[in-house]
């Protein structure tokens, strides 16, 4: 593992929670900080745009007056998505309002930006850019990321098809900075297991679905509670880029889950816009690791499963005898 910044030195459990479209929201996101992991969420959930101001001073104030209050456990830092990519006309405004709270960390996504990294680190802060392979983290790192999210197969919403094994190996041949796994964690044993492979961070979202406070409909939930990864399906017709969905979700929409089109590329665009929030709406992005995925539960009872999950698994590897 590598030497981490300040701000992500000292979390209770090493784990991120990543920002999923549509459904994270302030209450979701203030939750996880509580709870002792990173919450985050995208910026372009925040509909209309000006909404944004007022997320993030519900965020940060709240979590200021929770950290006063608990000065021995204080809450995590929070994290800012933002989409990078051509299409989202809302980049320039959404980032000059996250340098005016000073968000700690931002989360970049679909290209790399040395001016967004630049401006991030003006203002004190870090940025973490997901990647799906390791020709796009040499790039994100050249253009002056602080650390990586490597987006395994797997993952819920745009995944790649690389193994974590492989992914993680091959970025820890030459970046020794913050570096998270993204794909089917949703267990204290496998946040381990991202660990004993490299990754100082597990990067979970597809369990979040599933929280009391998640801006999920009680069908999408419910459906995730009742999946297993033989109901999640691959694919690049929603937004042109591939990626995981619920089987359920597919049919319930009136398709043929397995005889999808393939989509254009080219036509993707993730501006934020009613035709892409209605892809990701009425079509449920999921991940595989959500077998263990039983009951809608709150926040703090996930992360709290998740780290007594975490120190058994921890234990029982203690208890190998590896002579």
């Amino acid at each position: 593992m590598s030497t981490l910044p300040p701000i992500l030195a000292n979390l209770p459990l090493p784990i991120i929670g990543s920002p999923l479209f549509i459904i994270s929201n302030p209450k979701l996101v203030i939750e996880q900080c509580k709870a002792g992991i990173v919450g985050s969420m995208p910026a372009l959930n925040a509909r209309p745009a000006s909404q944004l101001a007022d997320w993030l001073a519900e965020i940060t104030e709240t979590l200021a007056a929770y950290n006063a209050a608990n000065p021995h456990a204080p809450a995590a830092p929070f994290a800012i998505n933002q989409i990078v990519h051509k299409s989202n006309d809302r980049l320039e405004q959404d980032m000059a309002l996250c340098e005016k709270y000073k968000v700690p960390i931002i989360i970049t996504s679909l290209g790399a930006r040395e001016d967004v990294n630049t401006a991030v680190k003006a203002w004190g802060g870090i940025t973490l850019h997901d990647v799906i392979s390791n020709v796009f983290a040499h790039k994100a790192i050249e253009k002056g990321a602080t650390g990586l999210i490597a987006v395994a197969a797997g993952a819920g919403g745009h995944a790649s098809v690389k193994s974590p094994f492989a992914m993680i190996q091959e970025i820890r041949e030459w970046f020794d900075g913050p570096l998270a796994l993204s794909g089917s964690i949703a267990s204290g044993g496998a946040v381990l297991a991202a660990q004993a492979m490299g990754a100082d961070f597990a990067y979970i979202g597809s369990a979040f679905i599933a929280t009391h406070e998640a801006r999920a409909v009680d069908g999408y939930k419910e459906m995730i509670t009742k999946s297993n990864s033989d109901d999640i399906v691959y694919s690049n017709f929603y937004t042109g880029i591939h990626g995981n969905y619920l089987k359920g979700s597919i049919v319930a929409a009136g398709m043929d889950p397995d005889n999808l089109p393939v989509s254009d590329p080219s036509k993707m665009n993730f501006g934020g816009g009613e035709n892409s929030a209605k892809a990701w709406k009425d079509i449920w992005g999921c991940g595989q690791g959500i077998g263990a995925i039983k009951q809608v539960t709150s926040t703090a009872e996930l992360v709290a499963r998740l780290k007594r999950e975490y120190l058994a698994a921890k234990a029982r590897l203690a208890s190998v005898n590896l002579a």
